[in-house]
């Protein structure tokens, strides 16, 4: 997102265009960027979609929030300048996986909305598929399946999204899931529905 810092870099391109990756795979290269409150079922429902997707024969990854904080990202805390930088890393690898021809399903709170719009801006037109797992706060409070709001109510966690920290939700997302009135498979479909009515995949 910024200069990178060197003055001899060159982003290199390489031989096989992305039509080919898509004749390969048969289907697009994108990433289905999933966004909601901690315990509002991103995750259940990207690794629902991820398996529909590989059930298909297609070339599918989920990102989960919590794998990458144990690795790349296990030197960032929840500070807001941390959810930036979580943020910005995991586009730019969303980015190589859908370079690659891959359709990624990226499971993060990601709370700020500029963010996600950076994220949207590094990729081409229909590549970006923002997913609002709209699950109101009372839900995923009562969920609580890691006990996280609990500690947060208690004072434990500090600068938790939805209590002390903001969540700006989407204003124009590709998919709407209201959890409310959908199980995990009728959410997943409804993903899978928005990629082969906009092209990304071909025939099951």
């Amino acid at each position: 997102m910024g200069a990178p810092k060197g003055d001899n870099l060159t982003w290199h391109v390489g031989e096989i265009e992305k039509d080919a990756r898509a004749a390969a795979y048969g289907h697009r290269g994108a990433v289905l960027w999933f966004t909601g409150l901690s315990g509002s079922g991103k995750s259940t429902i990207g690794h629902r979609v991820e398996r529909m997707l590989v059930a298909r024969g297609a070339f599918a990854y989920v990102l989960d929030g919590d794998n990458i904080r144990h690795g790349l990202n296990s030197d960032l805390g929840f500070a807001p300048e941390d959810r930036v930088e979580n943020i910005r890393r995991i586009g730019e690898v969303a980015r190589l996986f859908a370079d690659a021809g891959a359709l990624v399903v990226s499971a993060f709170i990601s709370p700020y909305r500029a963010d996600r719009d950076r994220i949207r801006g590094l990729l081409g037109d229909g590549e970006f598929v923002e997913v609002f797992v709209d699950t109101p706060l009372e839900v995923c409070e009562a969920r609580d399946p890691k006990g996280l709001y609990k500690k947060a109510r208690a004072g434990e966690i500090q600068n938790f999204t939805g209590l002390d920290a903001p969540y700006e939700a989407p204003t124009a997302p590709e998919v709407h899931l209201r959890t409310a009135t959908l199980t995990v498979d009728e959410a997943a479909a409804q993903v899978i529905r928005y990629l082969e009515e906009h092209n990304v995949l071909g025939e099951s």
